[in-house]
């Protein structure tokens, strides 16, 4: 009987191997060291998905790409525009290298200064090293330009030289506004420049040295980062957490001499401080246990792989779902190349992940909304139910990107990301309910979201989080012992007194006895009315000494916010743009 099971397993298994190498489709490049065609196919992207004619061109487009560099040096300069993901394939990222003047390298969207990198959204850049010495106006020598806002991350990036975060466009008399952004796992030998960036978070990197940043730059196991400082008067606004309290690197994938590829996951580890590209303990997994699906792939086509037991790479493009991808393997690995977009066409999430742990949700993924009623985009535990997870084994989302509007109007979901489980990590996410498509701004609570992140789960943690624009809260905590490391939100632009008035930007539940904020920021443009409310974050009065160095910022419009807190931080109202309001408690 035992040897029927045993038998019949190695048969499933052998049935569900994949070719490795992958047959990936052509909106997936692999490049070697010496190839011709490089500059060809960057530029071609970069053609369609980038520039400054018209400004933040290709938005919108439904074009997507990721390109993928073999071990090797490159001299070929590469621009990274919209939905487009650099990834070098070495088991560490000295393994790939750029020695172009620029590099791997991405401008601000739009040169006049107060567009600049205000929507240089949806691209990533990850595993390699650059010694790129362009002399940028911005920079005060030469090094890597990465002028860029929410959902562009850095990560696994060796720079040499410097690093500059913005971008200051001569004959403009100002530094491009710039609203990021993220790095984690990178090391950067000579100086950063943050500049004109009004917020930034970055984790587990190493700094030879940091400077500038307007409202909120957040740390956490970081390096060489600057000393913390509440308020943006007498010094830069920095909060500082020496060590991460637990997180597990971004799966990444490498190729081996043979051409055999492999998806490595890195462990969980706590209270860590810098950069680690060669963790002990990273698991490997070869690409025959990974299913490589395609943008025309049914749900239920992934989903019986998935079934099985394979890990998956979501390869670039839209991928029009009836059905949510359920992922309800311990340990499985879910990843996107590209920016693949996953679109609920049926009133469905685009994917929930069972009560299992230690599952890896690993992007850049877009998630968006559909036309019809939708109760979330992804749901992290299946709802009604409170699942515990695991403390030494915890789900993860890395570089989860959610929109309700942007390329189309007539769309809507209840809510973005439902986190029922416990011990739960979100590590980089950005949802947005757009304020613009492309046909215009969105008013009249068009494009309905109530709100962008509900927590149920207990112990679930959140690094670099940002929502924008939903119709409630922003963001609802329920679980206990909740920890946020930087948050970055808008409030809504076209909501009138009576529609937003008991809402706002972060809210912990009234019986929340355990929870931390670092750098939670509220800001506002209330842009088609006027509207006052009493403040930006509510919490249990017993938790406020749990935040440090909130803030608000009135940015335009006809609003005002009375106090950062509760009832405790100055108001932010105009009439002039960029007034702002810490609580240093």
């Amino acid at each position: 009987r035992y040897k029927m099971v045993a038998l019949l397993l190695s048969v499933a298994l052998a049935l569900a191997q994949q070719p490795n190498p992958p047959n990936f489709p052509e909106s997936v490049a692999v490049f070697s060291p010496g190839d011709s065609d490089i500059g060809t196919k960057v530029n071609a992207a970069f053609a369609m998905n980038g520039g400054h004619n018209p400004p933040n061109n290709g938005q919108f487009s439904t074009a997507r790409f990721a390109f993928l560099f073999k071990p090797g040096k490159y001299a070929t300069d590469v621009p990274v525009g919209f939905y487009t993901h650099v990834i070098g394939l070495g088991a560490s990222p000295d393994d790939v290298e750029f020695t172009g003047s620029k590099g791997v390298f991405c401008e601000e969207g739009d040169y006049d200064f107060d567009g600049g990198a205000l929507d240089t959204f949806w691209r990533a850049a990850e595993n390699f090293k650059t010694s790129a010495n362009a002399q940028w106006a911005t920079a005060r020598g030469g090094g890597m330009m990465w002028a860029v806002s929410q959902a562009a991350p850095l990560r696994r990036v060796h720079v040499v030289n410097q690093l500059s975060l913005y971008e200051y466009e001569p004959p403009y008399p100002l530094a491009g506004y710039a609203s990021g952004g993220y790095m984690a796992n990178c090391q950067v030998d000579n100086i950063t420049f943050a500049g004109s960036q009004q917020q930034w978070f970055s984790r587990n990197s190493k700094f030879a040295s940091w400077n500038g940043g307007v409202w909120n730059m957040v740390f956490s196991g970081c390096a060489g980062a600057p000393t913390p400082h509440c308020t943006n008067q007498q010094g830069t606004p920095v909060v500082n957490e020496p060590n991460t309290p637990t997180i597990a690197e971004k799966p990444y994938i490498s190729i081996d001499s043979q051409g055999k590829y492999s998806i490595n996951i890195p462990p969980v580890v706590k209270n860590t401080q810098g950069n680690s590209w060669n963790t002990p303990g990273t698991e490997t997994v070869s690409f025959e246990k990974v299913y490589v699906a395609l943008p025309s792939d049914s749900a239920a086509t992934i989903n019986a792989k998935l079934a099985m037991g394979l890990h998956l790479v979501l390869t670039p493009g839209i991928y029009n779902l009836d059905a949510p991808l359920v992922v309800n393997h311990t340990g499985q690995v879910v990843m996107g190349l590209g920016f693949p977009t996953l679109i609920s066409t049926n009133g469905n999430q685009g994917l929930i992940v069972g009560n299992v742990d230690n599952v890896r949700i690993a992007g850049p993924i877009l998630f968006q909304a559909g036309t019809k009623p939708t109760p979330s985009l992804m749901d992290f535990g299946l709802e009604g139910t409170k699942y515990a997870g695991s403390a030494t084994m915890p789900g993860l989302l890395y570089d989860i990107f959610m929109r309700v509007g942007g390329p189309d109007t007539g769309v809507q979901t209840e809510r973005m990301l439902r986190v029922f489980s416990g011990n739960v990590i979100g590590d980089n996410m950005w949802l947005w309910r757009a304020d613009h498509t492309a046909s215009g701004s969105v008013k009249n609570s068009d494009n309905p979201c109530l709100n962008a992140l509900q927590v149920f789960g207990d112990d679930v943690t959140m690094y670099g989080l940002a929502t924008e624009h939903v119709l409630q809260d922003l963001v609802q905590w329920y679980g206990e012992g909740g920890q946020t490391f930087f948050f970055q939100s808008e409030l809504p632009y076209d909501v009138n007194q009576e529609q937003f008035q008991n809402y706002v930007g972060y809210r912990v539940a009234s019986n929340v006895t355990s929870h931390k904020g670092f750098g939670i920021a509220v800001y506002h443009f209330f842009r088609d009315y006027k509207v006052t409310i009493d403040s930006g974050i509510s919490v249990p009065v017993a938790l406020e000494s749990s935040f440090t160095s909130p803030l608000t910022v009135f940015l335009n419009g006809l609003g005002t916010v009375n106090h950062v807190i509760n009832d405790k931080g100055n108001k932010t109202t105009g009439p002039n743009g960029g007034s702002v309001a810490y609580w240093c408690n």
